[in-house]
């Protein structure tokens, strides 16, 4: 499933970040999951993104392209 959403938070040190979507479910990241292979997106800037369910279970968005 794939959805618009905010960087809510990115941890540059960490590599990981947050995302919400427009009915506020958040969604962890990890930066090898940006599209553009930047490795870096700021706080706040819209993106789009596929939601799966990670390893831990938990929602998480991978294929984040920045809009």
């Amino acid at each position: 499933m794939t959805f618009d959403g905010v960087v809510m938070a990115f941890d540059e040190a960490r590599g990981d970040g947050m995302l919400r979507d427009a009915r506020g479910a958040e969604f962890y990241f990890h930066c090898v999951h940006i599209a553009d292979r930047s490795r870096f997106v700021d706080a706040g800037a819209p993106v789009r993104a596929r939601r799966v369910v990670g390893l831990r279970g938990r929602d998480e968005a991978v294929d984040v392209v920045k809009l």
